[in-house]
């Protein structure tokens, strides 16, 4: 029988009085203790009483670390092989899992040495729709430490090399995921997507990355990081198999509250029916916004300007569609623009107190906890600090400060302002059905060296999110698919749709897809 919580001592309360301004004095305090002692016998016997969990229904073992032999861009974290039912819409397919996703038995470091030694027991509501599907699991794929970068080089056990290009970058946080397909190690992976993770990478490696709207999928038995960002979405070598994932994975577990009030019923999740459809007579809308991006613009955050050769690329993959029967019209959103400011003014505070200072699960939420997962990133955080990578580290003193300096205050308009962003983009959905871009506005960069300075390391994991935060905070559903090459680098093209209309975001990127070999555009 557990314990459960030791009564506080009054030096406990001293401290919490003074930090939160109470001025109580040693006889109000010893008050106020004795008149905790109920609370703390109710709080007991929450840890006497059996805590729910999540189904493990399909046998494994926990797997392995591969060797560098068989790990030639560094893609895999685990190698392990779990066997799904023996038929389904996925019956066949060998799946890579990004590593901060649960899957139960299997180590899971989300990237970071500051975790490392966390083995979940539970799946994901995602890896048991998956193996139900018929799919086989093989390995968790590597991320970003933490998760929190769009480079390759902030991984735990050092950079991810992209198999078009391995001197550069293949993008983050997802990339173990991207790299997996690009290299052929598998035919679809799943990835996260919080500032762009899943499209990023499939960008810059040439794969297909779907970020699903917000709430679609359920994010049950994975790593968040703001719970008002948190998207988990297919990637993989096609848009059909893409839908195939998605479609096994979509509808609701009722746990994630991101699904509260979605009617799946007036979804249509038939995704693999879109493939094949064209897009004859589909109205595409030529985001203005998300070309020709100049330095006086982006300057003064650190992006850099927009890369004329992928806007020339992205223009001509428009021009395919069109001539597919396509109507293809231009579309203004100014706030586009402004779009990765409030996603900043979101990401900084949200991921601060969510993530670190309530140690990944946070409060105020009704659904599924991950206790044992709670308990390692709390005692993780206060020992392994020191382990913390830059933008992690960066992110932390800049979300508190903003938080004791200014209450809170830019979190707060950064999510009304959300509202006005989505009301924006979605009155350019009463003109057209999808909205494209480049999903980056330049190519991959090199991958710094790992005595990088601090300005070369902070620029090269953030300088790439000029277009893909925007649809983490509106929630609206985009892909990521190549549309062409130069240099040996990949380039991606970016079609948005509206709200629950992934079915319509899939068709185009499948019309697009048929229309010849991307790499050749």
């Amino acid at each position: 029988m557990a314990r459960g919580p030791e009564m506080p001592t009054i030096e406990h309360l001293q401290k919490i009085s003074n930090d939160f301004s109470l001025n109580l004095s040693l006889d109000d305090l010893n008050n106020h203790r004795e008149a905790m002692h109920g609370a703390i016998e109710n709080l007991r016997r929450i840890d006497d009483l059996p805590s729910p969990t999540l189904d493990v229904n399909y046998p494994r073992t926990p797997g392995h670390r591969p060797q560098p032999e068989e790990n030639p861009y560094n893609a895999w974290y685990w190698r392990t092989n779990i066997k799904g039912a023996p038929k389904g819409i996925l019956n066949g397919y060998e799946v890579g899992i990004k590593d901060m996703v649960s899957v139960a038995g299997v180590p899971m470091m989300n990237g970071a040495r500051a975790i490392e030694g966390f083995t979940p027991t539970i799946d994901a509501t995602i890896v048991t729709r998956i193996l139900d599907a018929g799919a086989d699991i093989v390995g968790k794929t590597a991320c970003a430490d933490f998760s929190f970068s769009g480079g390759g080089h902030t991984s735990a056990y050092g950079p991810i090399k992209n198999p078009r290009k391995p001197t550069h970058s293949p993008g983050g946080s997802s990339k173990g995921s991207a790299v997996a397909l690009a290299a052929g190690d598998v035919p679809l992976a799943i990835g996260g997507d919080q500032g762009g993770s899943i499209r990023i990478p499939s960008a810059w490696c040439g794969v297909v990355g779907h970020k699903p709207t917000y709430g679609l999928v359920p994010y049950t038995g994975c790593m968040t990081i703001e719970m008002t960002l948190d998207h988990i979405g297919p990637m993989a070598n096609s848009v059909e198999d893409a839908a195939k994932l998605l479609e096994a994975i979509t509808g609701s577990d009722g746990y994630d509250p991101r699904q509260r009030g979605i009617n799946f019923e007036k979804i249509n999740k038939n995704y693999s029916s879109a493939i094949g459809k064209g897009c004859e007579g589909v109205c595409i809308g030529i985001l203005q916004e998300g070309f020709n991006q100049t330095v006086d613009t982006w300057g003064n955050i650190g992006l850099p300007p927009s890369d004329p050769i992928v806007d020339s690329k992205v223009l001509n993959a428009i021009n395919c569609l069109e001539k597919a029967g396509a109507d293809i019209q231009n579309i203004s959103v100014p706030l586009h623009i402004d779009g990765l400011s409030i996603w900043f003014g979101v990401a900084a505070e949200g991921t601060t107190e969510f993530m670190f200072k309530g140690n990944g699960t946070g409060t105020n939420w009704s659904g599924f906890y991950d206790v044992p997962l709670l308990d390692h990133l709390a005692k993780s955080y206060k020992t392994r600090a020191h382990d913390f990578p830059l933008t992690v580290k960066n992110l932390i003193l800049l979300g508190e400060y903003l938080n004791r300096q200014y209450n809170g205050r830019y979190y707060a308009k950064a999510q009304n302002l959300t509202q006005t962003l989505r009301n924006a983009y979605d009155k350019a959905f009463e003109k057209v059905d999808v909205l494209v871009m480049p999903t980056i506005p330049h190519l991959p960069c090199t991958i710094p060296p790992y005595d990088a300075d601090f300005g070369e390391y902070m620029t090269k994991a953030l300088n790439m999110i000029n277009n893909t935060p925007q649809f983490n905070l509106t929630g609206h559903p985009a892909i990521s698919i190549p549309c062409g090459m130069h240099d040996g680098l990949p380039i991606g093209l970016q079609i948005v749709g509206k709200q629950f209309d992934d079915y319509k975001v899939i068709q185009v990127a499948d019309s697009f897809e048929k229309l010849g070999n991307w790499k050749e555009l």
